[in-house]
């Protein structure tokens, strides 16, 4: 079937494999986080039977949810929606990725919550690109001090950038903002001590992943091609 979950997520493969080879690039240096909102745990398990390990949510507590149902081990949990300070208590035990960290504030809960449960959860800090007020994320001018703050956390560590660009049909006129935060993902290496090693950058989605993958990315987050659409 066309419309099958499994060839859904064989495009999605295919079109990332075709834009690494275009720009010269590893496959495998490019991770696919699977954005399963709303969609029924089979559907997990039917990627999970591909092999595919990397789920993502957007709300905590739908994650907190998911994780519970769908309980194996092997699968790496992505935060990746506006994250909420009092909402981490939800996902600390069990989360493997936070991926829109934008304030020490976060940084600090999460250090908490991970610290009770003696694990290390891994962080992104979420970069405004889009110029977009509903788009969360640090100005590029607050990194720094959020990323001196982070180098001597123990329970968190930081990993790299994350952006949301601007929506769009033509993914070209995102470019720029991709660009931008490699530029800022580049000018911060610096910083790499302790808690702090920037090495993944999160951006790029169904419409723009190929453009992400040539300027940069090693993270793309991808909902309703593989899922379909989404029952609101």
């Amino acid at each position: 079937m066309a419309n099958d979950i499994t060839t859904r997520y064989q495009s999605i493969l295919d079109r990332i494999q075709k834009a690494c080879n275009d720009c010269g690039r590893d496959p495998a240096g490019i991770l696919l986080v699977a954005v399963s909102k709303t969609k029924p745990d089979n559907d997990l398990h039917r990627l999970i039977d591909e092999g595919h390990l990397h789920f993502g949510e957007n709300r905590a507590k739908a994650l907190e949810k998911r994780m519970e149902s769908v309980p194996d081990r092997s699968i790496q949990w992505h935060f990746i929606g506006t994250l909420q300070s009092n909402k981490i208590k939800y996902i600390a035990h069990r989360v493997n990725w936070i991926q829109s960290v934008h304030k020490k504030s976060a940084l600090k809960e999460i250090e908490k919550r991970a610290g009770g449960f003696n694990r290390v959860i891994n962080t992104l800090i979420q970069v405004n690109i889009s110029d977009e007020d509903q788009k969360s994320g640090c100005d590029p001018a607050q990194l720094e001090e959020i990323l001196k703050y982070a180098q001597d956390l123990k329970f968190t560590r930081v990993c790299g950038l994350m952006g949301m660009a601007t929506y769009t049909e033509d993914p070209e006129k995102v470019r720029p903002e991709f660009q931008l935060l490699k530029n800022v993902f580049e000018e911060h290496q610096h910083l790499n001590k302790g808690s702090v090693q920037l090495e993944h950058l999160s951006m790029g989605m169904t419409n723009d992943l190929e453009v992400a993958i040539q300027e940069g990315s090693t993270m793309v987050r991808v909902g309703t091609a593989i899922f379909g659409e989404r029952n609101y």
